[in-house]
């Protein structure tokens, strides 16, 4: 599959971390809800405030992305980097040449 930039061990790592990586994103976003709902607002503005999150979040690739295919890996991996549910450290383990791609994107996106 190097047409598509990377390669089948990629492909393979991708589906065995993307799971892992969901947990973690869902599990930072349950703690951000946490926090607005211990804060000092009224009941009724915590709960509309945690619904208009939710509904927002549950639109981002870390919640949703199940059942993805090859062609899409890449988009969905530029999409898990600029969400913030990867991170660099996350492409560990990828080839050299995905690997610098997605850097690339990540750089380009911060700039």
């Amino acid at each position: 599959m190097q047409d598509l930039g990377f390669t089948e061990a990629d492909w393979k790592l991708f589906r065995k971390r993307l799971p892992i990586w969901q947990e973690r994103y869902m599990e930072k976003l349950v703690e951000e809800y946490k926090v607005l709902l211990s804060s000092d607002k009224p009941a009724s503005s915590k709960f509309w405030e945690l619904e208009k999150r939710i509904k927002q979040d549950k639109k981002d690739t870390g919640v949703l992305a199940q059942g993805v295919s090859r062609s899409s890996m890449r988009f969905l991996m530029m999409d898990l980097i600029s969400e913030g549910a990867i991170t660099k450290d996350d492409l560990d383990g990828f080839s050299e040449d995905f690997r610098e791609q997605l850097i690339f994107y990540c750089e380009r996106m911060n700039s």
